[in-house]
């Protein structure tokens, strides 16, 4: 159990590590517990009044000292990351407000126009910047899981279809299609959506036909194109034909529904639910990478190039005990950035010198 400090917002600098969440007036976290602070945050937290909050100690850039010489390697060896997005606080809590609105309102007249802006408000923040990367502990959008879940497989598979060379036209679809994916959910019975413990085989045939429901959804609005609504019905769908509704294989399953897969997938994966914990993001991304036979390669390579794990500036902890700061990121190796020991200055090139094959971060 990580040790908690209660620290002055004022004195919270980027890189510090939540405690505990910090939650609105109803009850919603605005940061999520062990997330790393940046300067949006902080900035969050103080126009709020949040007068403190606590701080996990063996996390804390105060509590690793850096010696002189390490900072004068850090200086030289550093490297910014690539533009990464950065959504406001305030545009998150709209962007999940909307797709909770389209949740509860599929049969109502204005749902394609809400669905459109809802998703222009999303890929502007997204993209404003030409931003390349995401940062992806940063993704959280709000507490219920389904529409927080949205908004991040969204704003990764637009980030993922950028690398993965999609038009501009294409990114703004796959957006839709990335809110929507899971809009068949508001067909099953909550009892069986929220169920804490595991489904029963009835339950589970039943929810294995969200995304069905979600296809025949908007395909009666007739106002989506067929790559969003191949992207909702077949994001389910494993390249080796055991997916569902369909069981098509390789190039029968669209590119939309390909590269939502591989964002779909990793959200479940760091997120708590009532019946799992979530797991760590690098244990994520190793799963992840692991998926060969189900999940698309382009896809999955897109996905690992477009995402960092340890921004430029975080502290780690390599599995030889050592303790380093990340000054460099490689977009081909997602785990394995270059950092240097806080206390020597040691550099190890996690990626391409081969003196460290056997270096891992730890924590």
């Amino acid at each position: 159990m990580a040790k908690l400090k209660v620290v002055s917002t004022r004195k919270l600098h980027p890189g510090m590590r939540i405690g505990q969440a910090v939650k609105d007036k109803a009850g919603r976290a605005m940061i999520e517990s062990g997330a790393y602070l940046d300067d949006i945050q902080i900035e969050y937290l103080l126009s709020h009044g949040i007068g403190a909050i606590s701080i996990r100690e063996d996390n804390d850039p105060d509590e690793i000292e850096v010696s002189e010489e390490a900072e004068r390697v850090i200086e030289k060896e550093r490297k910014d990351d690539r533009l990464k997005v950065t959504l406001r606080e305030d545009v998150k809590k709209r962007v999940g407000e909307g797709v909770q609105y389209l949740f509860h309102s599929t049969d109502s007249k204005g749902f394609v126009e809400a669905t459109h802006n809802v998703s222009d408000e999303l890929e502007k923040a997204i993209l404003k910047n030409n931003a390349v990367a995401l940062d992806i502990s940063k993704l959280k959008v709000s507490d219920e899981y389904t529409f927080k879940h949205s908004v991040d497989v969204a704003t990764m598979a637009m980030i993922i279809g950028k690398k993965y060379g999609l038009s501009s036209e294409e990114i703004h679809e796959i957006g839709i299609a990335g809110l929507l994916h899971d809009v068949g959910k508001s067909k099953i019975p909550l009892e069986v959506l929220n169920k804490p413990g595991k489904l029963t085989d009835e339950e589970f045939f039943l929810m294995k036909h969200h995304s069905l429901y979600g296809y025949n959804i908007l395909t009666e609005t007739g106002s989506f194109s067929k790559a969003i609504l191949s992207g909702v019905l077949q994001h389910h769908e494993k390249m080796n034909g055991k997916g569902y509704p369909l069981a098509v294989t390789g190039d029968k399953i669209h590119k939309f529904a390909r590269i939502i897969a591989v964002s779909d997938v990793f959200d479940a994966l760091v997120t708590e639910r009532p019946y799992k914990a979530a797991f760590p993001l690098r244990d994520a991304v190793e799963m992840i990478m692991s998926m060969t036979d189900d999940l698309d390669m382009a896809s999955m390579k897109s996905f690992l190039a477009s995402m960092i794990l340890y921004p430029v500036d975080s502290f780690v902890k390599l599995s030889n005990g050592e303790y380093c700061k990340v000054v460099e990121n490689n977009s081909e190796y997602l785990l394995r950035p270059k950092v240097v020991e806080v206390k020597t200055g040691k550099v190890y090139d996690l990626s391409n010198d081969l003196k460290c094959a056997s270096l891992v971060i730890i924590g």
